[in-house]
């Protein structure tokens, strides 16, 4: 029983070593392999040194500068529009005329109340004349005796009451040239204008919402005029370019309708403030446009330059690989790549500005997956 314990132990070890020589030798071979596998075929790009230009592109539309909306002060019947779409419009230009015939009669009906309180005026100058007259006269036969003071009593009441009357006539008087000058501002409204206050004295009309024979209330809204000269791009940026944009800062703009021309314009304004539902700010670029080439409500492109340096080292953006949370490149060092942790900086299309040590000579642009730090390569000839 004890030989036959032994001898299965024995087995027991003699295949366990036997397994283990196996997997040795496998495990040999394998790297023989290993060693024997040529250089990965890689392709490069020389790292350049030189000026580079952080240049975004945003999106946004056309508004007008300044738009103002003509409305008339009174309400009426539309009589004539005097202006159409894209016509241009001056300061104070009659645009449209209301039907004026009740206004005209408010005005002669004014201007005869004015002739009433007028009449009536000169009428309590007359009477207040006649009662001074009365008074002097009790006056004198007062110190002569022949006078009762009920009498001069009498005459001093009538004078006052005389004087008041010429100051009512007189009150009356103004107000009635007061409504008199409402009436002929409020037929003067009849002609409707375009007054607004700030900017050049000539727009253009965008829009219009009535015709001649519509009625329409006070203030309604009939047309509305814009400056197009200059005209602003606006635009909204996220957080990381918001730092960069700044009033002053040159910004070219493209827009469908000039394909292949560019408008140079400037940031105006910076919002303050960000829009909670899209954590975007608002900018304004103030763009010249004394040829009306550009209409609110375009879309465009705007390129802004928000960063630049001079003697950047720059290499192209496909030779940056990630690799256990740091980025970095490739370096050729004759027949090896050795591997380079850099901090990629200015952006410039398919060009990136990068920081680190080590940086001259060539970089792997395609093949660095395969790579490892001292890796071999090789270059193909035609990319040499």
């Amino acid at each position: 029983m004890r030989k036959a314990l032994f001898a299965l132990v024995f087995a027991a070890a003699a295949v366990a070593l036997g397994w283990a020589i196996k997997v040795r030798l496998d495990a040999r071979a394998a790297g023989g392999r290993a060693t024997e596998r040529g250089p990965t075929p890689v392709e490069v790009a020389p790292i350049e040194i030189g000026p580079i230009e952080d240049r975004r592109l945003f999106s946004g539309s056309l508004e007008a500068i300044a738009e103002f909306v003509v409305a008339p002060k009174v309400g009426g019947r539309i009589e004539r529009i005097l202006v159409d779409l894209a016509d241009t419009v001056t300061r104070g230009q009659v645009v449209a005329e209301l039907e004026d015939d009740e206004f005209q009669q408010a005005v002669k009906q004014a201007k005869a109340e004015v002739a009433v309180a007028t009449a009536n005026e000169e009428e309590a100058v007359s009477r207040l004349a006649i009662a001074e007259r009365a008074l002097d006269r009790q006056k004198g036969l007062r110190a002569r005796g022949v006078s009762s003071d009920q009498e001069f009593d009498a005459a001093e009441a009538e004078r006052l009451e005389r004087t008041a009357a010429l100051a009512v006539a007189k009150a009356r008087v103004l107000r009635a040239n007061a409504e008199y000058e409402s009436a002929k501002i409020r037929l003067g409204y009849t002609r409707v204008r375009a007054t607004w206050t700030d900017g050049k004295d000539e727009r253009v009309v965008a829009y219009r919402v009535v015709d001649a024979g519509e009625t329409v209330g006070p203030n309604a809204p009939l047309m509305s005029v814009v400056e197009l000269d200059p005209i602003n791009a606006v635009i909204y940026v996220t957080e990381r370019d918001y730092a960069a944009l700044r009033p002053g800062q040159t910004v070219e703009l493209a827009t469908d309708a000039w394909p292949g021309r560019t408008f140079p314009g400037t940031v105006a304004r910076v919002a303050p403030v960000f829009r909670q539902s899209s954590r975007q700010a608002r900018v304004e670029v103030s763009v010249k446009n004394p040829a009306g080439e550009l209409r609110p409500g375009m879309f465009v492109t705007a390129t802004a330059t928000l960063g630049r340096a001079t003697d950047a080292t720059i290499v192209p953006l496909a030779a940056l690989e990630s690799r256990g949370g740091e980025i970095g490149v490739f370096v050729i060092d004759g027949a090896t790549a050795r591997w380079r942790v850099v901090e990629p900086r200015i952006r410039d299309g398919e060009r990136v500005q990068i920081t680190g040590d080590g940086l001259t000579g060539r970089v792997v642009t395609l093949g660095q997956q395969l790579l490892t730090d001292g890796s071999r390569i090789s270059i193909p000839a035609d990319v040499r």
